[in-house]
C-alpha cells in the first residue's frame, strides 16, 4: 500500500465499512427542521470553520514547501473565505455576528474540528491530504444536499446559502494539489496506515457533527 492509488481505495474501503444514513439531512428535506435547530447549524458551523482555518494555517507552517504547502495555505484561505460567506445564512436566521460567537457549541459536534487541530498538530502531511481525497464526495454532497433542502423546503433565497454552495464545490486544482501532496508524503516515509486512519476518523467525526445536530429528532 505504497501508492496514492492503493492508500485511497483503502482508505475509501474503510470508510465504506461505516457509512450510515445523515438523520439530519432526512429531517431537513421532509421540511420538519425546527427553527432553533438551523441556528444551532450556524453556530456549529462557526466555531467549527474558525477551528479549521486556524489547523490548516498551522498545516502550511509546519510544511510550507510544495506542494504541501500550497495546499494547506489555500485551505487555510478558503475556511476565511467560507466563515465569511456563513454571515449571509447567520442574517437571513436572524443571528448578528456577536451572537456567532457567544453560541455554545456541543462538545461531540467539535470533536471533528477538535480532531483536525491534533492531526494538524502531530500529523503528516499525507494524514490531511488524504482526508480530503477520501471523504470529499460526501461532504460535498452533504452541502450540496443541505443548500438545495434549505432552499425548497424553508424558502432560503441563494444569497444566504453561499457557505453552503461554497463546500458543495471543491475545485479540481485543490484535489490535484492534495493528491500530489499526498504522492510526495508517501513516497518521504509517510505511513500509509496511520493515513487511512485518519482519513477514516475524519469521516467519523464528520458524521458526529451531523449526528449532534439531529439529536432528539426523530426521521418520520
Amino acid at each position: 500500500m505504497n501508492t496514492v492509488t492503493d492508500v485511497l481505495e483503502a482508505a475509501r474501503l474503510r470508510i465504506a465499512k461505516d457509512a450510515e444514513p445523515n438523520r439530519f439531512l432526512e429531517v431537513l428535506e421532509q421540511g420538519r427542521m425546527p427553527g432553533e435547530r438551523l441556528k444551532w447549524l450556524a453556530g456549529e458551523l462557526y466555531h467549527l470553520v474558525s477551528s479549521d482555518r486556524r489547523s490548516f494555517a498551522l498545516l502550511a507552517s509546519r510544511f510550507p514547501g510544495a506542494p504541501a504547502g500550497d495546499l494547506f495555505l489555500a485551505m487555510a484561505q478558503g475556511e476565511a473565505q467560507a466563515l465569511d460567506l456563513l454571515g449571509g445564512f447567520a442574517t437571513a436566521l436572524g443571528l448578528t455576528v456577536q451572537e456567532l460567537r457567544a453560541y455554545e457549541p456541543q462538545p461531540l459536534a467539535q470533536a471533528y474540528p477538535a480532531y483536525l487541530a491534533r492531526a494538524a498538530l502531530f500529523g503528516t502531511a499525507s494524514d490531511t491530504a488524504l482526508a480530503l481525497l477520501a471523504n470529499v464526495a460526501e461532504s460535498t454532497e452533504t452541502y450540496a444536499r443541505v443548500a438545495d433542502a434549505l432552499v425548497a423546503r424553508y424558502g432560503f433565497e441563494e444569497r444566504a446559502l453561499e457557505h453552503f454552495r461554497y463546500f458543495a464545490d471543491t475545485p479540481q486544482a485543490l484535489l490535484d494539489q492534495a493528491t500530489a501532496t499526498l504522492a510526495d508524503g508517501l513516497a518521504g516515509g509517510d505511513d500509509p496506515v496511520a493515513a487511512v486512519r485518519c482519513a477514516w476518523t475524519v469521516h467519523g467525526l464528520e458524521a458526529a457533527f451531523w449526528s449532534c445536530l439531529a439529536r432528539g429528532l426523530g426521521t418520520g
